[in-house]
Parts: structure tokens; sequence; C-alpha cells
């Protein structure tokens, strides 16, 4: 039977609470979000927040899974028939592409995959965190096409929001990452896509139009800045993916530049609209 049900939401408008009718019942379709850990997660109140306010009797719950014991654990999840989907996080991401049948470029060009939908007897796979990312960056008023950007971290989310930089047409991408190997094998995966407009990058900011954080720099107090945000001037657009603190030290920095700004958050709530879309069946993966 249905009952009301009240949970905070980021979506729509800050700490907006809501009350929605939460059906649980033998028709209810789960959707794991899987981690280890998965302590932190805030995106299963939200998603099944979301698929509560359309209608849809879902729920998405998480799950523990160590990374030994992964495969047997998809390997149940396509056996629990009422599974139509699967959110994937860290530490899982890369791990999980070898065990999607169908992927999307963008996936395959980020070496990782943070959605699974069934196909049957297979996972399709896709990498959204670049899309979330930039529909975030959209929304503040920012249209990356045309102009230089620079991205700081090659890592699962890092490598979807690269992808996405340059789909979106950004003119040129430079990337750094402390790991040198990593950031040059992606390098010349993008450039397979998109020749001649991916390049290494670093730490100084000037010359670019975006500058983009997807590192975890700037969770923990004392750590270092990703940029140097003494050389930001006030025409740039400066995001972060970090969720919290809800305002990350580069943010903090670049708002007193005079930039115009978009943290975790913005990120965070334009994700879950697309990824709870992607698991009722209201979008569709194009692998």
């Amino acid at each position: 039977m249905p009952f009301r049900h009240s949970v905070g939401s980021r979506f729509g408008s800050e700490d907006h609470q809501l009350t929605l009718p939460l059906r649980i019942d033998g028709e209810t379709r789960i959707f794991p979000i899987i981690g280890h850990p998965i302590a932190q997660v805030k995106s299963p109140a939200s998603l099944s927040a979301i698929m509560a306010d359309r209608g849809f009797n879902g729920l998405v719950v998480p799950a523990h899974v160590m990374p030994d014991d992964l495969e047997g654990w998809l390997s149940h999840a396509l056996a629990l028939r009422n599974c139509d989907g699967i959110v994937v996080t860290v530490p899982h991401k890369v791990a999980c592409l070898a065990f999607c049948a169908h992927v999307t470029e963008r996936a395959k060009a980020s070496g990782a995959v943070n959605i699974m939908i069934r196909d049957g007897e297979e996972w399709v796979g896709d990498a959204t965190d670049g899309q979330g990312c930039l529909d975030g960056i959209a929304a503040e008023g920012f249209d990356v096409a045309g102009k230089p950007a620079l991205l700081v971290g090659t890592g699962g989310a890092g490598s979807a929001i690269a992808y996405e930089i340059l789909a979106r047409g950004a003119s040129r991408l430079a990337l750094h990452d402390i790991d040198a190997h990593r950031r040059d094998a992606f390098i010349a995966r993008l450039e397979a896509t998109f020749p001649n407009r991916v390049g290494v990058g670093g730490t100084d900011p000037r010359g670019f139009a975006l500058i983009a954080n997807a590192t975890p720099l700037g969770m923990r107090e004392g750590d270092p800045l990703p940029v140097e945000t003494d050389l930001l001037a006030a025409d740039q657009f400066v995001a972060d993916v970090v969720t919290r603190p809800a305002v990350p030290p580069l943010i903090a920095a670049a708002r007193q530049r005079g930039c115009a700004t978009m943290a975790g958050s913005g990120m965070f709530e334009a994700q879950a609209v697309l990824l709870a879309e992607l698991l009722m069946g209201i979008r569709r993966i194009a692998a």
C-alpha cells in the first residue's frame, strides 16, 4: 500500500523538502547503487524521490560490494528479475565496463561506466558524469562551444567530463593529471575521436575560458588547490565536482576573483535527473 514519505532533496530548489507517495510492493523495481565504501553516497534518496515524483514504482538502494566480489554480485543482479539497472560508483566504474555487452562511445573513451541498464540477459553501459557536469555548467549560463578548456583529473569522472567538453564543441582541451601515464593514454584515446583538439595542461589556468576540477582535491582540509587560483581572471568559468564542502576551496577562491562558478552540487542535481530517467526507461542509452 502506498504511504507518505518525506525526503530531503537538492534538485529543483535548495534543500527542498518533498512529501512523496512512496510505493513498495511486489511490483517495485530495484536499482542498486554499488560501491566500496558506500556510506558516503547521496543519490539513493534523490533518485528514489525523482521516481516517486514521476509516479514510478522504483527504489534506488545502496549496495556495498567489495572489488573481489564484483563479478559474482553482477551475475546475481542479472538473476534478479526486478532489477532493471545499476548505478556504479567508485571503485567499480572501470571494472564494470568489462561486464557490459554494449557501451556508448563516451564510455569507451573514458574507460569506465557509471550506469548499467538491463537488455535481456546483458548489460548496456554508459558514462554520464560528463553530461551531468556540462548540463550543470550550462544551467549556470556558460556554453563551452568554441572555447578553450582546462580539466584537472583524468579518472573515471574526469574522463567522461573531458569527452563531453569536446563533444560539446570546445575549441581545445588541455588535460592535467599527476599520473602522466594515465593522462597520456587518455589523450591518445581522445585523439582518435577529436583529432588535434587535445593536449597536455598544467596548473596555470591562464588562456582558458573553462577551468574544471575532476579530482577529490578540496574534500579534505589542507588539500592543495588543483590550479593556481591567483592567476584566475573574472571572465573565466570555474567548475568543481566536489560536493562536500558545499563550496569547495577552488570555488571559493574563484568567486573571490570574480569568476562565474558551478560547485559539485550543480553537477549532482543535473545528473540525478538524467540517471533517474535512464533507470526508469524514459531515456535510452544509444550504444
